[in-house]
């Protein structure tokens, strides 16, 4: 399977392949962490594996137990 790209903070290579979004709700679907993120008056859902949603999730500035949700985040579409 492949996986999307999701960053927590900007970055700072390739940042014209790069779209921003805002965190509207993250799921557990087949083993799989699926991110879904607000960009552009649209809904776009990323798969990520579980280590990548434990990394950007742990550089997010939210307080322990908090919620992602609401959160801004650097992301992109596999093949994108």
């Amino acid at each position: 399977m492949d996986h999307d790209r999701i960053h927590a903070q900007k970055p700072t290579h390739d940042i014209e392949r790069w779209s921003v979004g805002t965190i509207a709700a993250i799921d557990q679907r087949d083993g799989h962490c699926v991110v879904t993120v607000a960009a552009d008056d649209e809904t776009v859902e990323l798969t990520v594996t579980l280590a990548v949603r434990d990394l950007f999730l742990s550089r997010l500035d939210i307080e322990d137990g908090g919620s992602p949700v609401g959160e801004r985040v650097w992301f992109r579409v596999r093949g994108g």
